[in-house]
Parts: structure tokens; C-alpha cells; sequence
């Protein structure tokens, strides 16, 4: 079996999972039609896959826009706290840096794996506008490459309701920071 890809009963198992997940968050994606969201994931098996992948870390993959240009689903982990993929430096390079106490990965890598990419500062805002999240955990985004090359990351979370962008080494890890995940179909 590939490895990147589903069997047809874990496929359709996902399908609706996501299906009951999309009808229960209508005011995620007003306008967007499930059959053709379905009939597009159905020609790419490897997206199905990543998708998959981010339910299996508990991400509560979900529709959160369409973009007409590229003519793309863009799924975001929608999970209320950042997903079970968490302990993680941001990248390699900080993986490395670290002298004692490595964790397993790091979140760029752990995302490469997955077929997803980290979310940016404007993608973790506009799923904030869609509802409340990281109230107790924070998620690393994608870092803009001035404040990587100086050894920094950056992460956001919601407190006092209001969404935090902060900053720390790329090479620190903490219990309750994980990442979320955006897929393009």
C-alpha cells in the first residue's frame, strides 16, 4: 500500500467525519457546497491523506475558505486547543541548535511530513474570527525569515479575548504549544 495513501474504507471513514464536521460548522464556509469539495478531494488522494493526517493528531480539520483564483479548498486544523502534535522546537535548524533535552521534532518538519504548512500570523487570525481557540494552549506560525535568521520564532494564542502574536527561540518547546496545520485542495 502507498504509504500517502488511504484505504478505501479509512477514505470513506474520514469523508464522513469531515462531511458531519462541515455540516456542523456552516458559519465556517457560508456558500461553499460539500459534494464539490468531496469531488475534488476524491481526484487527490495524497490531500485525503494529509487531512487524515491532521484528524489522527486530533487538528478537527475543517473548510475555512475558497480561494477563486486558484480554485482551492483551504482547510485549517479547527480543533478548540492547538492539536496533539505538540513539544516541538519550530524547525530543524533549531532542533539542532538544542544541546540537551531535544524533543522528538519540530514543527516545520512535523508539517512537511504531514503535507500541510504551519499557519501565518493572518491565517491564525482569521480562524479566530471563525470562533475561540487556544484559550489554554498556543501555536506556533510560520516565522517571517528577519526574526528566524536572528534565532527567533513566533506563536499566537487567545487570551482576555483578544489574539496574542509573541515571540521566543526557535529552539524552545513547551507541553501546551503545538501547531495548526492549513491544506489547500
Amino acid at each position: 500500500m502507498n504509504k500517502k495513501k488511504l484505504t478505501s474504507e479509512q477514505n470513506d471513514e474520514l469523508l464522513k467525519v469531515l462531511k458531519t464536521r462541515f455540516e456542523k460548522n456552516m458559519h465556517r464556509h457560508e456558500g461553499l457546497d460539500w459534494n464539490k469539495i468531496q469531488a475534488k478531494l476524491e481526484k487527490n488522494p495524497e490531500k485525503i491523506w494529509s487531512l487524515n493526517e491532521m484528524e489522527e493528531t486530533e487538528g478537527a480539520p475543517d473548510v475555512v475558505d475558497y480561494d477563486k483564483k486558484t480554485d482551492e479548498y483551504i482547510f485549517f486544523d479547527c480543533s478548540p486547543e492547538s492539536p496533539k502534535r505538540r513539544s516541538l522546537c519550530y524547525d530543524y535548524q533549531a532542533w539542532e541548535s538544542r544541546k540537551a533535552n531535544k524533543p522528538e521534532s519540530n514543527a516545520i518538519d512535523k508539517a512537511s511530513e504531514m503535507g500541510i504548512e504551519l499557519l501565518n500570523e493572518q491565517q491564525y487570525r482569521q480562524l479566530q474570527e471563525l470562533g475561540t481557540f487556544d484559550l489554554k494552549t498556543s501555536s506556533w506560525v510560520k516565522t517571517p525569515p528577519n526574526i528566524r535568521e536572528l534565532g527567533g520564532a513566533i506563536f499566537c494564542d487567545r487570551r482576555y479575548n483578544t489574539v496574542f502574536l509573541y515571540h521566543n527561540g526557535a529552539d524552545s518547546y513547551y507541553a501546551a504549544r503545538g501547531f495548526r496545520g492549513c491544506l489547500k485542495v
